[in-house]
């Protein structure tokens, strides 16, 4: 018997979410089972979808109690070109049980699948967003991706199955700041993971592109100060190594576009990604919306080997703009290398760590 722990926002959260799994006792009846959706970014997955079961070979097919099945994900799970996905390296690599969710028809959907897999694992459902953009009040500055954690959160009330959502490292995803966020976690009293459960991640990030994911690790680890990322810098504080919980009526007490996709329960998930838009003036089915490279840092094409350590260590430090550490995937676009390439560059870095220090 195990709850059942949903990385929210797709991408790189399930990193997080194992980190997040091993400090709550997931991992007591065995590996965690945690349910994510194959949504990557546009240089993983250049069709930038809600990838579906219809987009890979080798799932492996379940069915829950009431009869509504549902697909987990291993090592030998395929995606289909063109999309891509990082998602059968995660299952090689987190000491986890991954679990496709399939937003594709519509939140009724969604939320059958959602309880069919915590019927399975026999617990109550644990939402993990790592950054906190799950309280989003739909108008802060530096919101650019609110659909899929209010996606989440709106099956989740519609399972009835008992939820508690789980805040990890607030404003490292560059979204929302931390101070706005703490103001909305006072009197959440955070558990801080130890270092053991962010080296239960380690295999996964030495080659995965996420950035909150990597920093909340880094945190964990001891890391304090600036960070240069794709999108902007962030900081690194003694809150950063927080895991804030809060019951699910309270994370929808704040997410405006949860609420409205409950009352309206779209059929679609377009539909679904109309509500966001219509609140947030966000596309929820565009592409998470990234600052390009200024014309004077232009990097040279994608897939140039790596330089010596001392040239890019130059060039890295130049393009850090004064930050203490950069993240490896802000590192790999910098010097022209494609997320594939970060194993790569950490051997010629010569670093073990989620960040790379500049300062």
């Amino acid at each position: 018997m195990s709850d059942l722990y949903v990385a929210a926002g797709g991408g790189g959260d399930p990193v997080g979410t194992l980190i997040a799994a091993r400090a709550l006792g997931g991992d007591a009846a065995g590996p965690p089972p945690i349910a994510t959706y194959a949504w990557e970014r546009p240089e993983v997955d250049p069709t930038a979808a809600a990838l579906g079961d219809g987009d890979f070979e080798g799932l492996v097919r379940e069915t829950g109690d009431a009869g509504d099945g549902f697909a987990a994900l291993t090592p030998a799970t395929r995606v289909r070109p063109p999309a891509g996905s990082t998602l059968p390296g995660l299952a090689r690599d987190l000491p986890a049980r991954l679990l496709l969710l399939d937003p594709a028809a519509g939140l009724r959907a969604l939320a059958r699948r959602l309880g069919s897999m915590a019927a399975a694992a026999g617990g109550r459902i644990r939402v993990v967003d790592i950054g906190g953009d799950i309280l989003t009040h739909g108008d802060e500055p530096g919101l650019c991706s609110p659909f899929t954690d209010a996606l989440t959160l709106a099956a989740c009330r519609l399972t009835g199955i008992p939820t508690t959502v789980h805040v990890a490292g607030p404003g490292l995803d560059g979204e929302i700041e931390e101070r706005t966020l703490l103001e909305r976690l006072t009197g959440r009293e955070p558990l801080v993971p130890g270092r053991d459960a962010a080296a239960a991640a380690s295999r996964a990030l030495a080659w995965h592109p996420s950035e909150a994911s990597a920093l909340w690790a880094a945190s964990l680890h001891g890391a304090r100060g600036t960070v240069r990322t794709v999108r902007g810098t962030v900081r690194l504080t003694d809150a950063s190594p927080g895991l804030y919980p809060l019951p699910l009526a309270e994370a929808l007490g704040h997410n405006p576009v949860a609420r409205a996709l409950v009352e309206e329960r779209p059929a679609t998930l377009r539909a679904a990604a109309a509500v966001s838009q219509r609140l947030t003036g966000i596309d929820g089915l565009a592409s998470e919306r990234t600052p390009p490279p200024r014309r004077d840092q232009e990097p040279p094409a994608a897939g140039t080997a790596a330089p010596d350590r001392d040239t890019a260590m130059k060039v890295l430090r130049e393009a850090a703009d004064g930050a203490d550490h950069v993240t490896l995937r802000h590192a790999a676009r910098t010097l022209g290398l494609t997320w594939a390439d970060i194993p790569a560059l950490r051997t010629v870095l010569g670093i073990g760590t989620p960040l790379l220090r500049t300062a």
